[in-house]
């Protein structure tokens, strides 16, 4: 495993828009997260020309299993070898098993053995690859550029969505599916010489003799102690915990029955998701640029709530222009208070807890949150659209109350 640049410059408040340092760490992510994108087209083309939709769709599926119950023991690995490693390792597995899948398509044609195991290994290697690349910003930039990096990082993503789906359709009908997960290998592999030129800086010694017990099994429960004892961190991730709840279902499976049902057709629901991504960039390119804003945790808690609003005004908009233009607005908020709240877990979190406590955040965005989709189309199936949204925003609003009610947290700052 590569061993880590340690430079002792890092970690100062330089600019992080204008520090080479973060700028590699952004575009090693933005094309990594661009060859998930492509993976993804890739998958699901794939797996449809192989088998049956059913077969298609628990192919897809296969990933979400591992990822879910190896996320918290993913943190643990990402604390105990540090973050840079962790991630440059997975993307060299990401990248290695990609290539080789699209060898083998190459070679022999589809097949669903091959296809569900390369899921498998996605989802395995994403359970360490994601708490290490929420603990990476903090050993590689001043707690004062931490927003900042959520911006930056917010925007690497957008970009990375809206380039990744194009490329992916690109390479199967140039090449077929080999072709696109050769191109979503080779896009993962980009990133690898970035990441491998990112300097970090070396955590305290008294940090680091902290969290370093004799097993794993008691370095996670160390973790999960810390988190549970933390007066700002313990409610954040309560918070964030309901905003996700009450946000997934309504705005993937509720805004697809409320575009069948409104008449919208395929392309309004694309125009409002559009309009949700524009409001999400926005709130990204504000940080970016911004850098810090003041009462974070006031502000978290505010635009949760203002948000939660939005969610559930969404179901009574009456026309696709309304409806967009709400989707904007709800993505500016969330955007917002979802950059405020990892800048929050970023800058309150112990670099030494950083990896467990980003796999407690990313469990529940990545692990349980995706559980209210089928909950939520059974729930308008029974009920409606317009009662469904209302009680997600509900939740969804409960994580603002938290963040407002809890002493600690709303007066939580970000460091200048």
């Amino acid at each position: 495993m590569p061993v880590a640049l340690v430079d002792p410059a890092v970690g100062t408040d330089r600019p992080a828009h204008r520090d080479a340092n973060v700028l590699r760490w952004v575009g090693a992510y933005a094309s990594s997260m661009a060859g998930d994108g492509v993976y993804y087209i890739a998958l699901s083309w794939a797996s449809v020309q192989a088998g049956s939709p059913a077969q298609a769709a628990m192919v897809m599926s296969v990933s979400a299993l591992p990822r879910a119950v190896l996320m918290l023991g993913g943190g643990v690995v990402a604390d105990r070898l540090g973050p840079r490693r962790v991630v440059i390792g997975s993307d060299a597995v990401r990248c290695a098993a990609v290539l080789a899948v699209a060898g083998l398509l190459f070679l022999t044609g589809p097949g669903l053995w091959p296809l569900a195991v390369l899921a498998l290994v996605f989802g395995a290697v994403d359970a360490v690859f994601v708490p290490a690349v929420g603990a990476l910003p903090a050993r590689i930039t001043g707690k004062g550029q931490l927003a900042r990096v959520q911006g930056m990082r917010g925007l690497a993503y957008r970009f990375a969505i809206v380039v990744g789906a194009p490329l992916g359709g690109l390479g199967v009908a140039v090449g077929g599916a080999a072709a696109a997960f050769g191109l979503a290998g080779l896009l993962i592999a980009v990133s690898l010489p970035l990441l491998i030129s990112v300097r970090v800086r070396e955590l305290p010694r008294d940090d680091t003799g902290a969290v370093r017990t004799t097993t794993a099994w008691r370095d996670l429960l160390a973790g999960l102690r810390y988190i549970c004892r933390h007066r700002v961190l313990a409610p954040l991730l309560l918070a964030i915990a309901l905003g996700d709840l009450g946000f997934v279902g309504p705005l993937n499976v509720g805004l697809t029955l409320l575009a069948d049902e409104r008449g919208w057709g395929a392309s309004g629901m694309g125009w409002v998701l559009s309009g949700f991504g524009a409001g999400a960039g926005a709130a990204s390119l504000l940080l970016t640029l911004r850098g810090r804003l003041p009462h974070a945790g006031q502000v978290a808690g505010w635009t949760i709530l203002a948000g939660a609003l939005a969610v559930g005004a969404l179901a009574s908009a009456p026309t696709v222009a309304a409806a967009v233009g709400t989707a904007l607005l709800i993505g500016l908020l969330a955007g917002l208070s979802g950059a405020m709240g990892g800048a929050l877990l970023q800058t309150h979190a112990d670099p030494a807890f950083l990896g467990r406590v980003t796999a407690v955040s990313s469990l529940v965005s990545l692990g349980f949150a995706p559980l209210s989709m089928p909950l939520s189309a059974a729930a308008i199936g029974a009920w409606g659209t317009g009662p469904v949204f209302v009680v997600s925003a509900a939740v969804c609003g409960l994580g603002g109350v938290v963040v407002l009610c809890v002493k600690d947290l709303r007066r939580a700052e970000l460091p200048r």
